[in-house]
């Protein structure tokens, strides 16, 4: 297979890495002009960071229950995966069972050599041994294109942002705002809201992108675009008749899932990390007829 580059999301990745540079010096200066101590905000950079660097893989295995499975627990699903890790020129990643009647497959890991690739097991039930191998064929691509990191680090600012809007909520709620610092914290506060929207969106805007450029992936390596067409629709209708207290038990890992599971939340509806399922349709409709000559 004669793997083709993306350069519209090597692009983006670069962009956006850099946009969400600026915003965070930006942000810790502000914090630093504000009283709040260097060595903490030294501290929540390197600590966070070498956390999210070196176990985000664990965690988001730990926060959607996926286990770890060995070979000969599921050897079909290994084999599977073996055969389009040669298509694609990876090495094997680990592979992970997630329990969960939410049909869905997602990626891991800071680099080809400490990856995971996870998928429900009623998503193994649903779907046809060719749209499984496209499924996979889309996880490995997100592996392959490296984007599974770049997202990871992304997040790492709206996370500092987020904690110091907590931070300030408990504050306020228990008398630990004066007057005299009373009006720092609000004007933090307010930064730490616009840092939190602008970091947001720009991990919205990369993130649907490399749905688009892992479903091209996908074909290139399966060579069978219409078996993931296939696959999303039958994802998307069973996931539609789920009931949403189920959907919402799954909700937080929405960012890596192959089709996010909205259990009805008008504002996760609005924030969502994947573009619509008919423009996927028809982008990976537009790839098969590239693979075919017109």
């Amino acid at each position: 297979m004669e793997w083709k580059r993306d350069w519209g999301l090597t692009a983006r990745v670069w962009f956006t890495g850099l946009l969400l540079l600026l915003l965070y010096l930006v942000f810790m200066t502000i914090l630093l002009a504000f009283g709040v101590s260097y060595w903490f905000i030294i501290l929540l950079a390197v600590g966070m960071g070498f956390i999210q660097y070196f176990f985000s893989d664990k965690l988001v295995l730990w926060s959607t229950g996926a286990k770890v499975i060995e070979e000969d627990e599921r050897p079909e699903l290994h084999l599977m995966v073996q055969k389009l890790c040669r298509e694609a020129d990876l090495p094997m990643p680990k592979i992970a069972i997630m329990q969960s009647p939410v049909p869905n497959a997602f990626a891991t890991g800071r680099s080809p050599k400490h990856a995971v690739v996870a998928c429900t097991d009623s998503i193994m039930r649903l779907l046809s041994k060719d749209e499984l191998e496209a499924v996979l064929a889309h996880e490995l691509s997100h592996v392959k294109n490296r984007d599974i990191l770049t997202m990871t680090l992304a997040s790492f600012i709206a996370m500092i942002a987020s904690m110091i809007m907590q931070s300030f909520f408990f504050s306020a709620l228990f008398g630990g705002n004066n007057r005299e610092n009373g009006g720092a914290w609000i004007v933090i506060w307010i930064v730490s809201i616009v840092v939190y929207a602008i970091s947001t969106l720009l991990i919205l805007a990369l993130s649907r992108y490399r749905e688009f450029a892992a479903d091209r992936g996908s074909a290139q390596i399966t060579r069978n675009p219409r078996a993931l067409i296939s696959a999303l629709n039958k994802i998307s209708g069973r996931i539609d008749v789920i009931p949403p207290a189920a959907k919402a038990k799954v909700e937080g890992a929405n960012a890596f899932f192959i089709i996010p599971a909205l259990s009805g939340n008008a504002i996760m509806e609005l924030l969502s990390t994947h573009p619509p399922l008919e423009k996927r349709i028809a982008n990976l409709e537009k790839v098969e007829a590239e693979l075919r000559g017109y």
